[in-house]
């Protein structure tokens, strides 16, 4: 899912704002980590729109992506403390 958000936040970027691909990317990215972008802002009302949009539905599908796998590198890591004991 996060790649989905990813791969549909860079098109629209591209085709909306006219952004490169990597600039779009870029952007995608740094606005799901919710570090932001210190220079770009949507110039567009669409743009505006669907980032409000994007960050909101984007935030927490990357929140719960890093939340899997900590996660998974917890239980990795309790399964092998629990197995070495044996």
């Amino acid at each position: 899912m996060v790649l989905v958000m990813l791969l549909s936040g860079s098109i629209f970027y591209v085709k909306q704002e006219g952004l490169t691909v990597i600039e779009s990317l870029y952007f995608c990215v740094v606005t799901l980590c919710t570090v932001g972008h210190p220079s770009f802002e949507p110039q567009t009302t669409l743009g505006k729109v669907f980032t409000m949009i994007y960050i909101v539905g984007g935030t927490g599908l990357f929140i719960g992506l890093i939340g899997y796998l900590a996660y998974a590198i917890i239980k990795k890591l309790e399964n092998k403390s629990n197995s070495s004991k044996i």
